[in-house]
C-alpha cells in the first residue's frame, strides 16, 4: 500500500496544476446545489449521507480546493467513526455499530472522490478503507478481504458470496476512473439477491489496483483474479462474468473478444471502445462538457488522467488512441455475450461507442435508454432499476 500512495503523491502537483489549465471547475454554489439534489434523490456518492450533516459540510466549505474538500467531509466521517467504536465498547446492538461505521465511509469516500490527487484526498483514502473495513464486518452479506500475489505485488478484491448457495457463479465488477470497490455495495447487493457472489476490484488506475490504466494489457490484472476464483472450492470458478462501469467498461468489450470462452459473458456500461478515445471527443468532453459529472469537466480529465498517469493533456491524446479496440482489430473477433448499456445523452462516454460494439462482431443485446445521460442515469428516475435489470440478465447469463 506504501508504493501505491507514494505514486499518488507524485502524481498529485502534477494533477493540481494541469486541472485549472484545462478548464474551469463549476462554482462552489453549484456544486452545493448539485450536492444537496443528489443527497435528496438519494444519488452515489451521496445516498445513505444525512442530508441535515451534508448540509452542515457544505456551509463550512469555502472553496473547491481538494485538500479542504477531503477534510471536511473526512471530519465527519471521523466523527462517526468514533461513536461507532464508542458503540461497540458499550456492547450496543450490531447494527447500530454497522451504521455508524458505514456512515463514517460514505463521508470519507466522498472526501477523497474523485481521485486521491492530493494530499488531504489521500489521508481521506487511508481513512476510507479503515472505515469500510470496520463497516464490512456488519454486513447483510459477509464480505472476505482477498489478496492474490500479482507481480511481485497483489491484487486486493472482496468476496461476497449469497446465502444458502453452495457454489454460486460469480460477477466481477468495477467502475470507472472515481467510484472504486468499496463504493459498490448497492449494486452488489442486487446481485446477492439474484443468487449471484460478486466479487469486487479495482481498475487500473483506480484504488488498490497495482498498473495504471494506459500500461500495456493492464486487463492482465482482471485475469490473474479470474484464475484465483477458479481455485476457489465455495464459489463457480467456472461461471464467472463481469460488469464493468463507465470508463472501466472498456476492459469488459476487451476481455469479451480477447478471451470470449474464459467468461459466461459482461455487461458493458456506459463505456468506451474507439470514439471515446480520440481527440474530437475526449477534448470538449474534458473541457467543456460532462454536464452530469459532480465538479465539472476539468475533474473528469483529473479523474481520467489521473487513472492513465499522464501529465498533461497533450500527452493524453497521445496515449488514449492506442486503445481502441477498433484499431487493434479485435471488434470483427467472436466475442463472449455482452450487454450494451448506455444513455443517448451520455457526455462522458460516446453512445457512438455502443452503436459501434453493435454493428461489429458476434450479436449482442442493449439497452439504450433515449433520455439517459451517462450510464442511462435520468434525473429522478431509480438506478436501481437499471441495476436490477442488469443483475437479471447476468443471472440468465451465468445459468446458460
Amino acid at each position: 500500500m506504501k508504493s501505491l500512495f507514494s505514486w499518488f503523491l507524485c502524481l498529485s502537483a502534477a494533477m493540481v496544476a494541469m486541472t485549472s489549465a484545462v478548464a474551469q471547475e463549476r462554482t462552489l454554489e453549484q456544486v452545493k446545489r448539485e450536492v444537496l439534489q443528489r443527497t435528496t434523490d438519494n444519488t452515489p456518492p451521496f445516498d445513505r449521507l444525512r442530508k441535515a450533516e451534508v448540509e452542515t459540510i457544505l456551509s463550512t466549505l469555502t472553496s473547491l480546493e481538494p485538500n479542504q474538500w477531503g477534510e471536511k467531509w473526512c471530519k465527519v466521517g471521523l466523527e462517526h467513526e468514533e461513536k461507532g467504536d464508542g458503540l461497540l465498547k458499550k456492547g450496543a446492538p450490531a447494527k447500530e455499530v454497522g451504521e455508524e461505521y458505514y456512515l463514517a465511509y460514505g463521508y470519507c469516500h466522498v472526501g477523497r472522490y474523485p481521485v486521491t490527487s492530493t494530499p488531504g484526498k489521500v489521508e481521506a483514502y487511508r481513512n476510507m478503507l479503515r472505515m469500510f473495513r470496520k463497516a464490512s464486518k456488519y454486513f447483510d452479506t459477509p464480505l472476505e478481504v482477498v489478496e492474490i500475489p500479482f507481480e511481485g505485488k497483489k491484487l486486493v478484491g472482496y468476496l461476497q458470496k449469497p446465502a444458502g448457495i453452495a457454489k454460486a457463479p460469480i460477477v466481477m465488477y468495477w467502475g470507472g476512473v472515481d467510484v472504486w470497490k468499496e463504493d459498490h455495495q448497492r449494486n452488489s447487493q442486487i446481485m446477492h439477491k439474484q443468487g449471484l457472489a460478486t466479487f469486487l476490484i479495482d481498475g487500473p488506475g483506480t484504488g488498490e489496483n497495482p498498473l495504471r490504466f494506459g500500461d500495456a494489457n493492464a486487463e492482465r490484472t482482471f485475469l490473474a483474479a479470474m484464475d484465483y476464483l477458479k481455485t476457489r472450492k465455495d464459489v463457480d470458478g467456472e461461471r464467472i462474468a463481469l460488469w464493468g462501469r463507465s470508463f472501466g467498461a472498456y476492459w469488459v468489450a476487451k476481455i469479451a473478444h480477447m478471451y470470449p470462452t474464459r467468461i459466461k459473458g459482461g455487461v458493458f456500461h456506459g463505456g468506451n471502445v474507439h470514439h471515446g478515445f480520440q481527440e474530437a471527443w475526449l477534448k470538449p468532453a474534458m473541457t467543456e462538457n460532462a454536464a452530469n459529472y459532480l465538479l465539472g469537466p476539468s475533474s473528469l480529465y483529473d479523474s481520467r488522467s489521473y487513472a492513465m498517469g499522464v501529465k498533461s493533456l497533450d500527452e493524453f491524446m497521445k496515449v488514449a488512441p492506442k486503445l481502441s479496440l477498433l484499431d487493434m482489430g479485435l471488434l470483427d473477433k467472436p466475442s463472449a455475450p455482452l450487454f450494451v448499456v448506455n444513455g443517448k445523452l451520455d457526455d462522458q462516454a460516446p453512445i457512438a461507442d455502443s452503436y459501434l460494439l453493435l454493428d461489429h462482431g458476434s450479436p449482442k443485446m442493449a439497452r439504450i435508454y433515449p433520455e439517459g445521460g451517462h450510464m442511462g442515469v435520468q434525473r429522478g428516475v431509480n438506478p436501481d432499476i437499471t441495476a436490477t435489470m442488469i443483475a437479471q440478465w447476468l443471472k440468465e447469463t451465468v445459468s446458460r
